[in-house]
C-alpha cells in the first residue's frame, strides 16, 4: 500500500471507531540526547552504492510542518520522503529527519507537526521546502491544522495532524514518532501521489 493509501486507510479507521481529536495544550518535548556514530556501528557499505540501491525503492513525498513558536518568526517545514504509518492502536505515524537538520529543532520546540502528503502536481512545492535559508512559506497557500495549528498545505492528498510522541536515534537520523490527533484526505481523493524514484519525481 502506498503512503497516500496508508493515510486514507488511517482516515477510514479513525472514522469507523468514532475517534475525535482532543483540543488540549501541547507541551514541547526536550531534544533527545545525541551521540556520534561509533566505528563498530559503521557497516562496510559504500555510501554511493547505498544511495544507488536504495534509490530503487519508490517513496511518497510529504512536507512536515510545525507552527511558529516565537513572535515574528515563520512556521517550520521541510520536505520528507521517510514517512510511514506505524500503529493503529494507538494511532501513530513516524518520519525520519537528519540530525543536522536546521528545521527539526523548531519542530521539536513546537512539540507538534502536520504531515502533508503531496499530490503529483506539487513537485515545485516540494523543491521549495527542500532548500535551506529561505522563507519556505512565501506564496504558499495554507491554513492551520485543527489541533496543532501547524500549516496544512492547500492541494495535498491528505494531512495528518500530530503531537510528538517519542524521538529515537537512528544512525545519522532521528526517528520521530507522532500521535495522530486529527487527519483527513484532500478535496480530490482520486488525484495521483507525488513519487520519488532514482533521484527524480514521477
Amino acid at each position: 500500500m502506498g503512503q497516500a493509501g496508508m493515510a486514507e486507510a488511517a482516515v477510514r479507521y479513525l472514522r469507523s471507531t468514532g475517534t475525535a481529536p482532543l483540543a488540549r495544550p501541547v507541551e514541547a518535548l526536550p531534544r533527545p540526547d545525541l551521540r556520534c556514530v561509533r566505528d563498530n556501528e559503521r557497516a562496510p557499505v559504500d555510501q554511493t552504492a547505498f544511495r544507488h540501491v536504495l534509490g530503487n525503492f519508490a517513496t511518497g513525498v510529504t512536507v512536515v510542518t510545525a507552527p511558529a513558536t516565537d513572535p515574528g518568526t515563520t512556521p517550520a517545514g521541510f520536505a520528507c520522503q521517510s514517512f510511514s504509518s506505524l500503529s493503529l492502536d494507538p494511532p501513530l505515524v513516524a518520519f525520519m529527519v537528519g540530525r543536522t537538520s536546521t528545521t527539526w529543532p523548531r519542530i521539536a520546540r513546537a512539540g507538534v507537526f502536520c504531515v502533508n502528503v503531496l499530490s503529483a502536481g506539487q513537485g515545485e512545492l516540494c523543491r521549495g521546502f527542500a532548500v535551506r535559508g529561505a522563507d519556505k512559506f512565501a506564496g504558499v497557500a495554507y491554513d492551520p491544522a485543527p489541533v496543532s495549528g501547524s500549516p496544512r498545505l492547500a492541494g495535498t492528498l491528505a494531512w495528518i495532524d500530530c503531537t510528538i510522541h517519542a524521538v529515537h536515534t537512528g544512525g545519522d537520523h532521528l526517528i520521530v514518532v507522532g500521535r495522530v490527533e486529527a487527519l483527513d484526505t484532500g478535496d480530490d481523493e482520486d488525484a495521483a501521489p507525488l513519487l520519488f524514484h532514482k533521484g527524480r519525481f514521477l
